[in-house]
C-alpha cells in the first residue's frame, strides 16, 4: 500500500486487489429537506444510487424569468494519469445530501438565481456515466455560469463523497478520502 500527492487529491491508498463493494443500500443516499425561503429559489438536492437525468435538473430549474440555464456533467473517463480506468465507485457519509443542500443555498444567496439542482451518484459506475450533474437557471448567462461553478468548486472541496478507482490492471485506488 502506497499513498502521496494526487493532482491537490489526497489518496489513501493503492495498487490494492479489488474488493467486492459493501452489500445493503449505498449510505449516504437521499434528497436533502432544503425548503427554499418563501422568495427563495427552489432547490433540488441529491445524492442517489440511481443514474442522474442530467435533462431533468435542466428542467427542474427552468423558469419562465430566466433568461439561462447552465448544467454542468461530470463523467467517469477511461484514464487517469496515463492508467487505464474500468470504473469507480462513491461512497457518501450519511450527511452528504444535506451538505449539498447547503453548497447550492450558499452558491444562490443574494444572487439573482432563479432555481438550482445539484445530484451526485454513489455506487459502481461505469466510463460514460454521470456521477455528478448540476444545473442553474439565472435572469442572466454570467450570474448562472458563475453560481453553477460555485457549486461544482464546492462540490468537489467540501462534499463528503469518496471516489474508488477501478484500473484495467485490477488495481484499485481511493481519492479524497479521510
Amino acid at each position: 500500500m502506497t499513498s502521496g500527492p494526487l493532482e491537490g487529491d489526497r489518496p489513501c491508498r493503492t495498487a490494492v486487489p479489488d474488493a467486492a463493494p459493501p452489500p445493503g443500500p449505498a449510505p449516504g443516499t437521499g434528497t436533502a429537506a432544503v425548503p427554499p425561503a418563501p422568495t427563495g429559489p427552489p432547490v433540488l438536492a441529491e445524492i442517489t444510487p440511481d443514474p442522474i437525468d442530467a435533462s431533468g435538473h435542466e428542467r427542474f430549474v427552468a423558469r419562465g424569468a430566466a433568461g439561462a440555464v447552465v448544467s454542468f456533467r461530470g463523467v467517469v473517463r477511461d484514464h487517469d494519469r496515463g492508467r487505464s480506468v474500468r470504473g469507480l465507485e462513491y461512497t457518501a457519509h450519511p450527511t452528504a445530501s444535506r451538505v449539498l443542500g447547503e453548497i447550492l443555498a450558499e452558491a444562490l444567496a443574494g444572487g439573482r438565481i432563479r432555481a438550482a439542482a445539484a445530484s451526485h451518484r454513489v455506487g459502481l459506475l461505469a466510463v460514460g456515466d454521470t456521477a455528478f450533474a448540476v444545473a442553474v437557471s439565472g435572469t442572466h448567462r454570467q450570474e448562472a455560469f458563475d453560481a453553477a461553478g460555485r457549486i461544482v468548486d464546492e462540490a468537489k472541496r467540501r462534499l463528503p463523497v469518496w471516489k474508488r478507482q477501478l484500473f484495467t490492471d485490477g488495481t484499485q485506488e481511493w481519492v479524497r478520502c479521510p
